[in-house]
């Protein structure tokens, strides 16, 4: 790890000293010259409208779609690790990463204070929607012009729900013409890959683009089948006209992935210097607790009839949208922007999650009781006894139909300067609208399967002493029944947010102030039905899953809704956000910029089956766990001229978090305080190229009356420090380079006592450009194959040294060719 902070160190002291040099370079007529805004200078993401990146007061960052092919992602989330400031777990697969920003916690799962956005819209409304989390309906691909991520700041008051910064996804809108058409091939793991896309003028006045992916294969870890399945396709076409301009769009995203969920590792030595090392047959960056032979989930539906999920569904978001975005002027100097999407989105999420994982000996007993043995149900020793060193999972099948997360979202904006003072003020006026359904079930089961690399782990079997079967191919029980019976639970919910916002920005000469509000109100109405609402809802019960007429021991532990004892959720709220920021541009090549913000984001569904909302009426028992605020205060220095840029930001934020985390069935209500330092900068020089970032942060809990022994301890799984570095080396016909990511040790809970080892990552690639259209390239992910741990669920290493992990993958390594026309 010190080498890493020290490469960094260097690389950061080499763009200031590059900097340097360039300033005292002596200056050329063409030096003299007013500085031109170059289009990547242009921030256009949660600000009023399009600025000057030097002349505005926000933290942003950008990556190009070249960075985004170069670093190599197998993940949307492996693509934020590239951006400073920005905490992305990205160990989940393809989507169902947690993310953060500047040492706002990550109490559960998802972006709850982050929101994602394409073309300027949210994916979702609320980033972090229990097994529905935002990045799962994003792809990128070739599609993007540019990832934006804007971190605090306006983020508050020109979105909803993001107080701690935007990441969007903008697209290609055919202003170039042409495409490309890719073909790419695992070259150490199963994947096979098309992506194209082309674009161009179709009159004067009209222009259009579209593209997408399709791939298939078993994917960066060995399940057994093709555990990666699917595309997507998008689409625009925009009408220019005198004055502002019309664009139409679409996408469609059906697609399945494998979510990864904590994996056993073995750790030795203690909490503070732990040690983590595979299990026999099993690595912790190669494999998955999925298999061939644990394809199926037998459950009860929504309606509490029997049904068999496909557990090779995985992370499967289907996604049918439209949209349009427009500009017009409208006379007297006002112009009016509109921004209009509907997405009808479904699908599944399915996975299997280690509720604990022992010795198969140890673990017969303690399902079975004294004399209990194990027999593998399928698979190749289908009815031998499971030897008793050999490792068992008990799995709670996350099984949870997406029944519909449909989102309609309207963004309108009125937007005129007026000439006041000696100086510009540019007025935005704007109402937001959107409206967002969470429908989904949660469907889980309890199984009972093998600890086994390779996608080959089979069902497990447990008999008593006396013979008598206590679980039935491989099912303990048709419910949560190692979580305690938990969560078999119904969601029909509808969030509706309005909010009227307003901004004003005053330039004169060097000098810009900025001022903006935004006012949230909304309301949640709807009901949910769940065994651990309490009120003597049923919860268990014996049910003939299979139809054969008898009752085994597993169907005496079936989880069914009550749908009949469902409770109302029917509550308003509302907050106002506010944020100030002052740039001033020394040169320029140079400004300083301060801001100070309040922005809040309002609970969704992990707000409910708790004390917050009284299950009688739906309404707040607590009027202040609706909505949690974030206040933040940042300034720092930019930098950018020939080739050269250089950005450093201080922070401070405070933030108040209610929260439920479903893994740990915990409910949180807690305060946190986090300050640091961000450094970002980047240089080019003939054939050479260096983008570097890195981010310190100080954080801990200040305030938590549940749980008050983590009061002052640091949140989990925040480290002090995370870097990226990206060099880079082209000529006419060949480019290779690097990207580097890494972090400092964390804590896997807030207990602070058992540790996750600080690691670095690299991503290198090599392209070749024999013919002019013609692109050949290769690019490795985790070169080096190393473990990279993002989180745990223990707090502790447990008796038996088996702790449930989760590892970034494990080296892969790609190759492709790329024909432009």
């Amino acid at each position: 790890m010190t080498g890493g902070i020290r490469f960094l160190a260097c690389s950061l002291i080499a763009l200031s000293t590059a900097a340097a040099a360039q300033q005292a370079a002596p200056k050329t007529d063409e030096s003299k010259a007013p500085a031109q805004d170059a289009p990547q200078d242009i921030v256009v993401t949660a600000v009023s409208r399009g600025q000057n990146l030097l002349k505005s007061a926000v933290s942003v960052s950008s990556l190009s779609a070249d960075a985004i092919a170069q670093s190599a992602p197998r993940s949307t989330a492996e693509l934020f690790r590239n951006i400073p400031g920005i905490r992305a777990e990205a160990s989940g697969g393809e989507g169902n990463a947690n993310i953060s920003v500047r040492g706002l916690p990550v109490a559960s799962g998802g972006a709850k204070f982050l929101q994602l956005q394409e073309d300027g819209l949210p994916v979702l409304e609320f980033g972090d929607i229990t097994f529905g989390n935002a990045d799962i309906f994003l792809r990128a691909d070739t599609n993007i012009a540019r990832i934006e991520a804007v971190r605090g700041g306006s983020a508050s008051t020109f979105a909803s729900n993001s107080p701690g910064g935007v990441i969007n996804f903008l697209s290609k809108t055919g202003e170039t013409q042409g495409g490309a058409v890719q073909a790419g091939i695992g070259l150490n793991y199963g994947e096979y890959r098309f992506d194209g896309d082309y674009g161009g003028k179709l009159s004067e006045t009209v222009r259009f683009h579209v593209g997408g992916f399709y791939r298939q294969g078993e994917g960066p870890r060995r399940a057994g089948y093709d555990g990666n399945k699917g595309g997507q396709i998008k689409a625009n076409i925009t009408k220019e006209f005198t004055g502002g301009y019309l664009r139409l769009y679409g996408k469609y995203l059906n697609d399945r992935a494998i979510a990864y969920m904590p994996n056993p590792v073995r750790v030795t030595g203690t909490d503070a210097d732990p040690h983590y090392t595979d299990l026999p047959g099993f690595s912790i960056t190669q494999d998955t607790l999925h298999s061939r032979y644990d394809t199926r989930n037998v459950t009860l539906d929504g309606d509490n009839r029997p049904a068999t999920h496909d557990l090779r569904d995985g992370q499967h978001p289907l996604v049918k949208a439209v949209g349009l975005e427009g500009k017009l002027d409208l006379g007297a100097g006002w112009t009016a922007t509109e921004r209009f999407r509907y997405a009808d989105i479904s699908g599944r999420f399915i996975t299997n999650f280690p509720s604990a994982v022992d010795r198969a000996d140890a673990t017969a007993v303690a399902l079975g009781g004294a004399g209990a043995t194990a027999r593998y149900f399928n698979g190749p020793q289908a009815g031998q006894a499971v030897p008793g060193d050999a490792y068992l999972a008990r799995v709670v099948v996350f099984d949870v139909s997406l029944n519909s997360l449909n989102n309609i979202t309207n963004d309108f904006r009125l937007n005129r300067s007026f000439q006041l003072g000696g100086g510009a003020l540019d007025v935005t006026l704007g109402f937001y609208k959107s409206r967002q359904t969470i429908n989904t079930d949660w469907l889980w089961t309890s199984t009972l399967l093998a600890v086994q690399g390779g996608g080959r782990a089979a069902l497990v079997d447990v008999r008593n002493a006396a013979g008598t079967p206590v679980t039935e191919n491989g099912y303990y029980a048709y419910s949560a029944t190692y979580f305690g019976d938990c969560c078999r639970r119904s969601y029909r919910l509808h969030y509706n947010v309005n909010a009227p916002f307003a901004s004003f920005s005053w330039n004169l000469n060097a000098l810009t102030l900025d001022a903006s509000l935004r006012y949230d109100f909304g309301n949640a109405r709807g009901r949910i039905a769940g065994a651990d609402l309490g009120g003597g809802r049923v919860g268990v019960q014996s049910f003939d899953i299979n139809g054969d007429g008898t009752i085994s021991a597993p169907e005496t532990r079936v989880a069914v809704l009550p749908l009949g004892s469902a409770a109302p959720v029917h509550y308003n709220y509302d907050y106002l956000s506010y944020s100030f920021g002052v740039n001033y541009r020394l040169r320029d090549d140079l400004s300083v910029f301060g801001r100070y913000s309040r922005g809040a984001r309002a609970n969704a569904d992990r707000l409910l089956f708790g004390p917050a909302v009284r299950t009688s009426d739906g309404g707040l028992a607590d009027s202040s766990a609706a909505v949690d605020f974030v206040t933040q205060a940042e300034g720092g220095v930019k930098y950018r001229a020939g080739g050269i840029a250089l950005y450093a930001t201080g922070f401070y934020a405070r933030t108040e978090e209610q929260n439920y985390e479903a893994t740990q069935q915990r409910f949180l209500d807690r305060k946190y305080r986090s300050y640091g330092v961000e450094l970002e900068g980047n240089v080019k020089r003939g054939i050479f190229q260096l983008s570097a970032g890195g981010t310190w942060t100080n954080a801990k809990i200040t305030a938590d009356p549940l749980t008050p022994a983590v009061v002052g301890n640091k949140p989990r799984r925040q480290a002090d420090f995370t870097y990226q570095l990206a060099p880079e080396l082209s000529w006419e016909r060949v480019s290779l380079g690097a990207s580097i990511v890494g972090t400092t040790d964390s804590y896997t809970q807030d207990a602070n006592k058992l540790k996750l080892p600080g690691y670095t990552t690299v991503n290198a690639f090599v392209q070749v450009r024999p013919l002019e259209r013609v692109q050949l390239s290769i690019n490795a992910n985790n070169l080096f194959d190393v473990k990279g741990f993002t989180e745990a669920e223990d707090a502790t290493i447990p008796a038996n040294g088996i702790v449930r992990a989760r590892s970034i993958n494990g080296r892969t390594v790609a190759a492709a060719v790329r024909l432009q026309f």
